[in-house]
């Protein structure tokens, strides 16, 4: 860390000090920043400025406790943003998403957080980038957002009153403990808007060969072993859909039943890695376990049931469309990731998807998903024009507050 560019020049202070805001965003958690925030000249020096947010965090740390940083040792809590006034006409504030690897020196830049999403309109707000609206009764604020990561456009209606971000209220998100205020979010646009599109492979789904589970799935007659059928599409974020079944699993899983079962999460892994590379994003499924733990997920779904949430709630099939279960960074996601719920909506109104074959989804209403803490309703737009599927938006409600706001120090 010596390198890193030094604050006060002609002293020997041994901390770069920097102010930033601590804030939750639906079911995640993250440091933010203001890019003029940070030390001059380091968001050209990505190696430089990798170094100095993973100490901030506190990785890599091999007891999988970030104790010495604000990290939480989770997929859902280990994350950084860096905001900055935006010189786009169509949008106010962009920002830059990093997924921060507990126990390796890795930051992934690949992807974007929908539930982090939720908190860039409130910390431009209390930053002064974007006016809130001054009536003293409740309204909502538009903050027009550009995601640097993937390129796309996100539209937040964040709840304010006086000019000021309210963020106490009774919207309830399984997943988060208290209620706060609801802020809906649009996600415009967010299929990859690559040469690959929202169907990488250019069909809704494929058989995977994943030499990893020869053993594991067997010649079933019709396919060669380790063969499974998945969906692979680019909306919200990279993900690849297997069956629950397929995997010898139910969809209803917790995460202590995954997350201390190793060799379910090397399958899991494996399937994730060949995927990557099916989908265009990597040259070999070493380098996608490697460099690119963040992008694409892996979600496993089955058909509505009954089950027992996390909470210890009972989720009653009549209240959901689908049951489903997303990996995140290694982990089974304690709650859905929110770029996941945009992939699996999409997912679920396109036909010939193993999702869609699961999922009750109506056209036009959104998909309920039955997920570790409780339910998550997000809504598609999709439409198929020449041939080729397009999804207008996805819409989906999320909270956010500010937890600190001060002075992080990080050793040079």
């Amino acid at each position: 860390m010596s390198a890193l560019p030094r604050t006060e020049p002609e002293d020997e202070a041994d901390t770069v000090a920097i102010r930033a805001t601590w804030m939750r965003g639906g079911t995640s958690k993250g440091v933010f920043f203001s890019a003029d925030d940070l030390p001059r000249g380091l968001m050209q020096r990505p190696s430089l400025r990798d170094a100095l947010l993973l100490r901030v965090i506190g990785s890599p740390d091999p007891y999988a406790r970030h104790t010495d940083g604000l990290g939480g040792a989770t997929s859902s809590t280990s994350k950084v943003v860096i905001v900055s006034k935006s010189l786009r006409e169509d949008c106010d504030v962009e920002f830059l998403f990093g997924a921060v690897s507990i126990d390796q020196p890795l930051i992934d830049w690949s992807g974007n957080c929908g539930n982090l999403s939720a908190a860039i309109g409130p910390f431009a707000i209390a930053r002064g980038w974007v006016a809130a609206n001054a009536s003293r009764a409740p309204v909502t604020t538009p903050v027009r957002i550009w995601q640097q990561n993937i390129g796309k456009r996100i539209v937040a209606h964040v709840p304010t009153r006086a000019g000021r971000v309210v963020e106490a209220g009774s919207f309830q998100e399984d997943g988060v403990p208290f209620g706060s205020a609801e802020i809906r979010l649009e996600f415009i646009d967010p299929a990859d808007g690559g040469e690959r599109g929202l169907l990488p492979t250019g069909k809704p789904s494929d058989l995977l060969h994943v030499p990893e589970l020869e053993e594991f799935l067997p010649s079933n007659g019709t396919s060669r072993p380790g063969t499974l059928r998945v969906t692979m599409i680019s909306a919200g974020s990279p993900t690849v859909f297997v069956r629950a079944e397929a995997l010898k699993l139910t969809g209803r899983e917790l995460p202590d039943t995954v997350n201390r079962d190793p060799k379910l999460l090397a399958r899991l892994e494996a399937v994730r890695a060949r995927a990557a590379v099916a989908m265009g994003l990597v040259r070999t499924a070493d380098e996608a376990t490697r460099s690119r733990p963040a992008t694409p997920k892996i979600a496993f779904v089955a058909a509505p049931a009954t089950y027992r949430s996390s909470a210890g709630i009972d989720i009653d099939r009549s209240g959901i469309d689908v049951v489903a279960r997303i990996v995140s960074m290694g982990k089974l996601h304690h709650a859905f990731t929110g770029t996941g719920s945009i992939a699996l909506a999409v997912a679920a109104a396109l036909p010939g998807t193993v999702v869609s074959e699961v999922a009750r989804t109506l056209p036009g209403v959104p998909t309920r998903i039955g997920h570790v803490s409780g339910v998550l309703a997000v809504g598609a737009v999709v439409d198929q024009r020449d041939g080729q599927w397009h999804v207008e938006r996805a819409v989906m409600s999320r909270s956010a507050r500010r937890l600190m706001d001060g002075t992080v120090f990080a050793p040079k």
